[in-house]
């Protein structure tokens, strides 16, 4: 079976959503849950699936122990569901086209360091987009410029406000999120 491995930094709502939908496929599995925020949702989420996380510092990351246990798993993808961090490029370079990150808008708008979650969605509102999405992209060197493997749109109304946008783009999340990762792990 075919194995994921999820970074997650925040409640995990996408990272459960997908641990729940490959439990149900059984195309592959989700080993392990790996956050670098020790009060992260993400933990109870996985912890209620049986699913093992690892929590670790930023400078954990940047060092060997990180790499050398997604080594130990052998993860066929790396999914990024909500992680903040810049991913490093050790991993990056061994894992070529095998981690991937979701951004709630529609890349390249809206992408680069500190964009993600309600600055976005209070960015879009702000500067009266007509609409925004979802983007599935490849992880590189730079933050939100891998390349885009999938896109959905939603329009934007005028009575849109932030959090009505965030629940607009947490529906297209869960919605194809998952089902795009099938559909990479079946290529």
């Amino acid at each position: 079976m075919k194995k994921i491995v999820i970074f997650a930094s925040g409640s995990g709502s996408n990272a459960e959503n997908i641990i729940k939908y490959f439990k149900e496929t059984k195309v592959a599995q989700v080993v392990s849950v790996f956050t670098n925020n020790p009060n992260a949702k993400v933990i109870e989420r996985a912890k209620n699936h049986q699913i093992p996380v690892e929590i670790f510092s930023k400078n954990e990351l940047l060092e060997r122990n990180i790499l050398q246990k997604i080594q130990e798993i052998a993860p066929d993808l790396i999914v990024l569901a909500g992680f903040l961090l810049k991913f490093p490029q050790n991993i990056i370079e061994l894992y070529p086209n095998k981690i991937i990150n979701i951004h709630p808008a529609l890349l390249p708008n809206y992408g680069g360091k500190g964009m993600y979650g309600m600055h976005i969605h209070r960015a879009i509102v702000n500067n009266k987009e007509k609409e925004t999405g979802i983007s599935i992209h490849y992880v590189n060197e730079h933050y939100d410029e891998g390349g885009i493997i999938f896109q959905m749109n939603v329009a934007v109304t005028e009575k849109d406000t932030p959090e009505t946008v965030a629940e607009k783009i947490h529906e297209l999340e869960q919605k194809f999120f998952p089902e795009v990762i099938e559909k990479l792990l079946n290529e």
